[in-house]
């Protein structure tokens, strides 16, 4: 195999619309396509043409397949054709808002999103979860902030494959009377109706329904969940837990399927579901 190597210097000192750069970079090309074939895509939705020029930049250099889209009402049609790896979208957006984007698509998009934004608004995060979303960065952010992030939702989507691809030896499918639970498929049904929830909204059932009957406390559930250490601030699993209750038809005021033990954790209930 032939392979050129290029090696690119780069000094950036620079703060832009909420990206913060200050890092030396070297840059690793090579000319063989069949290299190519294994890099992650991710469409980044962004209508600020320089920020997206920088966040393009970055990213590539860290071997990531980048598309840029400016436009809200044109990226739901690219997302779902395209259907990339990852979407980080910002809110707000000419055509069509973020929130509206993230709600248009999920349904028909397994893959995780990233919001980014300079609002400051919680509800604008709670919703965007709410809404599917799988991870929210406020702008500004340091690159190396932005990319440890987008390397955790890919961890847990390699995580969910890997248990796919070895069905033979793990099992990938749980039944708690009328609920249903497939790994493989990434499927769930409750009473033969199934039930649409995003790739965070999963990953955290198969996690406390695997561990039924076992108390799970926050710091665990977001590291497994997210790949990456609970800061002790983000609300985001506790967003997702609501969502779950809602979608599984559990009483958000005395809920008796996915119980808060108050001061340990979230307990799922085995023998709730008939």
């Amino acid at each position: 195999m032939y392979i050129m190597i290029t090696i690119g210097y780069n000094f950036y000192m620079e703060q832009s619309h909420g990206l913060c750069y200050f890092f030396i970079s070297f840059n690793l090309n090579s000319c063989d396509p069949k290299m190519n074939l294994t890099k992650k895509t991710i469409l980044l939705v962004e209508d600020d043409i320089r920020l997206s020029d920088l966040v393009k930049e970055y990213l590539e250099k860290q071997d990531y397949v980048i598309t840029v889209e400016h436009h809200g009402d044109e990226a739901v049609e690219r997302i779902l054709k395209e259907q990339p790896d990852l979407v980080i979208l910002d809110l707000m957006l000419p055509g069509k808002d973020g929130l509206s984007v993230c709600r248009d698509v999920r349904a028909s998009y397994t893959g995780p999103i990233l919001i980014l934004t300079a609002r400051e608004d919680d509800m604008d995060q709670v919703a965007g979860l709410e809404l599917g979303a799988d991870d929210y960065v406020k702008k500004p952010v340091e690159p190396r902030v932005l990319l440890a992030r987008i390397r955790a939702l890919f961890r847990r989507t390699a995580a969910a494959e890997a248990v796919a691809a070895n069905d033979t030896e793990l099992k990938t499918k749980l039944s708690f009377g009328g609920l249903s639970v497939d790994y493989k498929s990434r499927n769930v049904t409750l009473d033969n109706e199934p039930v649409d929830l995003s790739t965070t909204e999963f990953d955290l059932l198969w996690l406390m329904a695997s561990q039924s009957g076992e108390i799970l406390d926050r710091e665990f559930i977001y590291q497994q969940v997210k790949g990456i250490e609970y800061d002790g601030i983000d609300r985001s699993i506790d967003v997702a837990i609501s969502r779950l209750r809602k979608k599984l038809h559990d009483n958000s005021e005395h809920p008796f399927r996915i119980k808060t033990v108050w001061g340990s954790g979230y307990l799922f209930v085995e023998d709730a579901w008939s």
